[in-house]
Parts: structure tokens; sequence; C-alpha cells
């Protein structure tokens, strides 16, 4: 039996701000319980439902010191089985008290450096050697770090592999060195640039990149795009040199929570074999709940996102205008900028028939927005994997993506010669490229229904579920097992 553990700072379905969770909620669950103990490790926030917190069970704790500036610290350890998966809660009120994960940076980098050297010291006190900890996102940065350092000459810990993952480049904890040393007492000897230096400053994601047998993103181009210096986040030049220690493996998704024969947030169930005459009732009935004109022929448009320049919202206010024709229709959920937000309530004002503008996050409304729009808006700037094109396909709503990361992985052009293809894509971070590339898709949905149609077909038998991704896990975990 092979011994996995996860590490992470959030992980469905107990804490959740973004796709992260998803992978880790998902993973670990799907591998052969016979061949894997696969069990995860997070902090015990405040904020996961009460349901759950209270059948977390005590185990033991001890007390910690990590740096000068932290001394001996409270690690409590709680435990709780769900779906043959055992998970682990690192408690400290101090650090994991709030109403989300997350913080201000500063404080963020303190608890998370608590969190990775109180998950090695958890694991003798527990009984659990797991042969390789997978670590996700700078949050579990400095895991590898210690285990390769101050835990190394312990006869537990010798032998047990690493993998860190990258979830998005962006996000990597960085703060100055001297505050890095007071929180993690580790040397200052260890603060150079081969190592854990970075810009003359501190980095937790660097720190796992450089320590870790193993690296993974979550698609393969992204793995390489980012040695290249406009993704690389300025640590381009590492991951070129670990090149071969590195691979891309696409998120999944849920079949069971995204299946619009089964799914009971939206208006009408349907089918590969029935989308034909029952899609477009989901999308009159939305277009009543929304207050948009009612017209099955309209074009919809979906976009389900964060409201960032990272998701290519720059070159859609820009052609905005354009895009909201008398044929055409825009559905919004999300939040972020301010700038985008009040974009998308600007358009809604002046178009109330063709725009409407959700902002909040509602899994509802978005389960409705799937079944009902005909294509969904994905220009991103970049974009590590992406699960919403995943989602569109499922549902039958054929993606417009720019060819970028996991979306030039996961959408094949549409092919008018050869009628191949499942999406939409341009490649240039272009807003005129994306306007054409829409009218494109509207030229089709408009005057070649039947090619339409089967894209629609095409988008729906592909298998974007976990089983895939989880053998390619598999084989990469026995590799760096040797077995």
């Amino acid at each position: 039996m092979k011994k996995i553990l996860f590490a992470a700072s959030e992980c469905v379905p107990f804490v959740k701000t973004g796709g992260l969770a998803d992978v880790c909620g998902a993973l670990p669950k799907g591998f052969n319980k016979d061949e894997w103990d696969v069990r995860v490790v997070l902090p015990n926030y405040s904020c996961i439902p009460e349901h759950f917190r209270s059948q977390f069970e005590y185990v033991t704790h001890f007390y910690m010191k990590t740096g000068a500036a932290m001394p001996e610290k409270y690690v409590g350890i709680l435990k709780y089985e769900m779906d043959g998966i055992t998970y682990y809660f690192i408690d400290n009120q101090e650090y994991f008290t709030g109403w989300g994960p997350y913080g201000e940076l500063l404080w963020d980098l303190e608890k998370y450096i608590f969190f990775d050297k109180a998950v090695l010291s958890m694991l003798p006190v527990v009984d659990f050697r797991p042969d390789l900890i997978h670590c996700h996102d700078w949050q579990t940065g400095y895991i590898p770090v210690y285990l390769k350092t101050e835990f190394s000459p312990g006869e537990f810990f010798r032998g047990i592999k690493t993998i860190m993952t990258i979830h998005n480049l962006r996000f990597q904890g960085v703060w100055d060195v001297k505050t890095f040393i007071a929180f993690s007492g580790l040397p200052q000897g260890l603060f150079s640039p081969d190592k854990l230096e970075f810009k003359k400053s501190g980095n937790m994601l660097k720190g796992g990149l450089v320590y870790a047998d193993y690296i993974t993103t979550v698609s393969e181009s992204y793995a390489a795009e980012i040695q290249m210096e406009y993704y690389g986040e300025g640590l381009n030049g590492l991951l070129y040199a670990r090149r071969y220690d590195m691979q891309g493996i696409i998120n999944g998704i849920d079949y069971d929570a995204y299946n619009p024969d089964t799914d009971e947030k939206i208006y009408t169930t349907f089918n590969q074999e029935t989308f034909r005459q029952k899609k477009s009732k989901n999308k009159l009935a939305l277009q009543a709940d929304l207050n948009l004109s009612q017209d099955k022929g309209k074009f919809m448009i979906g976009l389900i996102s964060r409201l960032t320049d990272q998701k290519g919202l720059d070159l859609v206010d820009y052609i905005m205008e354009q895009l909201v024709d008398e044929f055409t229709q825009v559905v919004v959920i999300g939040t972020g900028d301010n700038h985008y937000e009040n974009m998308f309530r600007h358009f809604a004002w002046k178009y109330p028939d063709r725009v409407s503008a959700n902002i909040m996050y509602s899994d509802d409304l978005a389960h409705k927005l799937y079944a009902s729009a005909d294509a969904f808006l994905m220009p991103s700037r970049f974009e590590p994997c992406g699960l919403t094109q995943m989602i569109s396909f499922r549902y039958g709503t054929i993606p417009i993506v720019r060819e970028t990361g996991g979306l030039k992985d996961t959408v094949a052009p549409f092919n008018e010669y050869e009628n191949t293809g499942d999406g939409f894509s341009f490649s240039n971070y272009n807003a005129h490229e994306l306007l054409t590339t829409v009218n494109y898709a509207k030229q089709v949905y408009f005057e070649k229904k039947r090619e339409w149609n089967q894209m629609v077909d095409r988008a729906m038998k592909n298998d974007y579920s976990w089983n895939v991704s989880i053998g390619r896990y598999e084989g990469l975990y026995r590799w760096l097992l040797g077995n």
C-alpha cells in the first residue's frame, strides 16, 4: 500500500475560494483504495461549516517553535473521515480564526509557515509516514524545504518524496528575507539566489520549486508557457532549469455535479440525444428570470468569472458595444474589480433586454447559465487550466477562448472545411481578434445550424472527468516511488 499525503490551504467541501479546492477535494477520492492510502491535511479554519467541525475528532496536541518571532505555539491535531478519505486538520485558533482562509499577506505568510512545519511535525505523532507528500501552491511551499533541511536528519523522514503543484504562478508568497528567517527559523545561508532568495526577498513558492522532487502544473501548455519570461512571473529561469522534472496534468471536473441529464438546478434536463429540443427551454426560462427579451433565436453568451484583467475583461470592455447587437445577449456572473463590475452594470442599464449583470456568485444561477447559453466567453490573458470551458462542454455550450494554458489544451477550434472541433479560439491578446472570433461563432450559429449542432454533439462527448487525470498522477507517483 503506497501512502500519499495531500497538503493544501483549501479543499472541497470544507473551504473553497478557487479551483485549488476542487482539485484537492476530487483527486484523493479517485485513487484505487487497494493500492493507495491517500490522506489530506488542512488548517482547521473557523470558517469551515459547523456541521463538519462538530464531527472532527481530537487526536492529540503538542507545542512547536518555528523561528525567533514565533515562540512555542499550540498545534492541535483533529481527524475526520469521509468517502473513505482521512482528513487531518491542524488546529491553532490564533492563526486560523476568521471569515475566510486568507487575509493580509504578512499574516498569511506567518500562519502558512507555521502550518508547513506543523504538517511534518504531526506525522510521527499520528503514526502516518507518507511515501510522498503532494504540496499545492505557495501556502505549502516550505514543506519540501523543511523536509530537506531541518527534518532531514530524522530517520522517520528519510526518503519521503515531494511534489509541488502550481495552480497559479502569479501568487507566490513574497516578503523580505529578515521576516522569513524570523518566522521560519531557517538559517541565513539558505537565502541565496540558488535556493530561497528571490530578487533579494524570500519567496515561499520558490522554496517549494527548488526543494521538491518533482513539479506539476495544471495543463501541458501552461507548463511550457511558465518557462517563458512573459508568463514566468520572475521564476521562468528556475522552471526552465527544472523542465525535465516538470509536467502539466489537466484538471478534471465532477461529472456527477455537472450533468445536464440529472442536474436539479437547471430548468429542463437534457442529454446528447435531446439537447436539440430541450436546451432552448432553459434559455427561455433564464431570459424570463433575468428580464431579458424572450427569444430562443437570440445568441446567448455566458461569462462566469472573477472580473479581473487576467480573465481578458479589458478586451471585452473594448468591444462590448459591438458585442451586444440586436441578435445577441450577454449574461455575466461574477465579482472582482470595480471597473469591470460597473462596466457590466452600465451595459445592463443601457441594454436591459440584452445584458444581465449578476455581480455576485451563485452556484444555482451558474448551473442555469451553463445549460442555457449557446456560447461561453473565456478570453483570458493567461489561464493555468480553466474549468469553465470543460463544464460548458458538458452542457453543450460552445466555448470561445483565447489559445493559452489549459484553454489551448482543451478546446479544439472549429474547422468548417473538415467539420471538426468543439469551440472557437483566437491566439493574439487583441480585442479585434476576439470580436472577429465571436462574430464567426455567431455566423456559424445562425447560418450553419447543422454544423453548430454537430459541434455541440462533439462537445458533449468530451471526457474531462477526473478519471484521465488520476491515471496520469498514479503513473507519476509510481515512477517517483520507483515501483
